[in-house]
């Protein structure tokens, strides 16, 4: 690969991470207790929580709706990164990575 493949490449690469950047995944759960919205770079960017929706005698449930939004909201930044990614991991072979 040629030094001008490279750079555009490279180039590619970080248009991709800009756009990822500036998607924002959104997870609910608990029937809109709990929303979590995190970047497609997985950089948490806000946890909204419904003060009305929430049982504070279950704050397990509360808990529980986090984290299934957390993980929720992170396994689909990373589907959406991989195919992002896709076309580029043929070339990205080419250069021994």
């Amino acid at each position: 690969m040629s030094r001008f493949d490279q750079a555009k490449m490279l180039m590619r690469v970080k248009k991709i991470q800009k756009e990822l950047q500036k998607q924002i995944i959104t997870v609910e759960k608990g029937d809109g207790a709990v929303k979590v919205e995190i970047t497609g770079e997985q950089k948490l960017k806000r946890v909204h929580i419904d003060p009305k929706a929430v049982d504070l005698d279950d704050i397990g449930e509360l808990e529980r709706w986090i984290e299934d939004a957390v993980k929720e909201a992170i396994g689909e930044s990373q589907r959406i990164a991989a195919e992002k990614m896709q076309p580029m991991m043929g070339a990205l072979g080419g250069l021994g990575l």
